[in-house]
This record gives C-alpha cells, structure tokens and sequence, in this order.
C-alpha cells in the first residue's frame, strides 16, 4: 500500500544525501561510479524482449536485485515526465496511468539552448510503499519496452538506488565493496565489455 510522499521532506533527503547532483538517473553512473554496477536483462545482453519468457526473464532480474537491496523496508519509487514548460503537458504520457499515485517532487530545467522552443523540463514523481516481489511488474515491463524511462527505486534514506532501463539496470551502492559482492553473485548478467557497460 503506497504511503503519501511529502514532496519538499524528499527533495530535502535528496539534496542532503546528494549534495553532487540531481536526481536524474542517467547521470547515476558517472556520477556514483566508485559504487556503481550494471547488470544486463536477458542473456547475450540482447536488449528487448521478444516473448513471454524473455519478459519472465527481465522481470525475474529486475526483481532479484530489488529483493536483494529492500526485502523487508519501504522504498520510493519514482517515475519521470518532461515538459516543454514548467507547467505543460508531458510528452510522453505513459507515467499517469502506470504510477498515479507519485506525487511530483523535483522539476529540473534545461534551458541552456538559447531558443525557448528546445527549454525541457525534467518532472520526478514519487511514492513510498512496502517493498514486495512483482510489486512493480506493471512499471517493469514497461521500462523494458521503453515505455517509461529515467525510473528508480530507492531506499528511503536514499542509500542504494536501483535503475532499470530499456536493457538491464544501473544499480548504486553504499560502498564498493557492496557493489562487488553483487556483481559476484550476479556475475552472469555483467555486461561482457570492459567498461560495464
């Protein structure tokens, strides 16, 4: 059952946790690199699944690593919009109707092109629930048919992160050395290049 979120006590966590950026997953990687891993969704990291067994697959490691991270606690879970105004219409409308209950919580700009026309707007929505298995299938699947992008569920001390995408999932960790032990046991979902990625 989803707690209600209080949208400026998050962005407070959030800004006294991670003092060195916003909280726009793609930048998680580079930015918490010492504690970071990527593990992929299906094997020979092919990126979409085709059929039920593949999205079996994806969702069975997806929930693997949640489990493993926030078995047992509350987590956030958050969900992103853009605009091309502060206010406006999403451009992608998947978000409503696969998490209505996140509330918004952050608005980050993009207005560094000096035509108005390319200005974006980043809009993060959260809940907080009781982690359980298959609880998120729903946003799952739709982040692996890129659906919903710039997804992840935290802690809610914002302490480990966990962000699925079209393809695998960039998790963040407390220390290195929870990161390595991991990626040990998941070994066989690392991707096979040498940067991880």
């Amino acid at each position: 059952m989803p707690y209600r979120t209080e949208p400026t006590d998050l962005a407070s966590l959030w800004r006294a946790r991670h003092p060195s950026g916003p909280p726009l997953a793609h930048t998680f990687r580079t930015t918490y690199a010492d504690r970071w891993v990527r593990f992929h969704s299906l094997p020979e990291s092919k990126r979409y699944p085709g059929t039920e067994a593949e999205y079996a697959t994806v969702l069975d490691r997806y929930n693997t690593v949640l489990a493993e991270l926030f078995a047992g606690g509350d987590v956030y879970v958050v969900t992103t919009d853009w605009s091309f105004t502060e206010a406006g219409a999403a451009i992608r409308s998947g978000r409503s109707g696969l998490h209505p209950q996140g509330e918004r919580w952050w608005t980050e700009s993009d207005t560094s092109d000096p035509d108005p026309d390319f200005h974006t707007y980043t809009h993060l929505y959260a809940d907080r629930r009781t982690w359980q298995r298959g609880i998120l299938d729903p946003v799952l699947r739709a982040v692996a048919d890129d659906v919903l992008a710039e997804v992840f569920v935290t802690d809610t001390e914002l302490t480990r992160i966990h962000h699925p995408y079209d393809g695998g999932a960039d998790v963040i960790l407390t220390t290195p050395a929870e990161r390595d032990r991991l990626r040990t046991r998941h070994r066989v979902w690392l991707p096979t290049n040498a940067a991880g990625l």
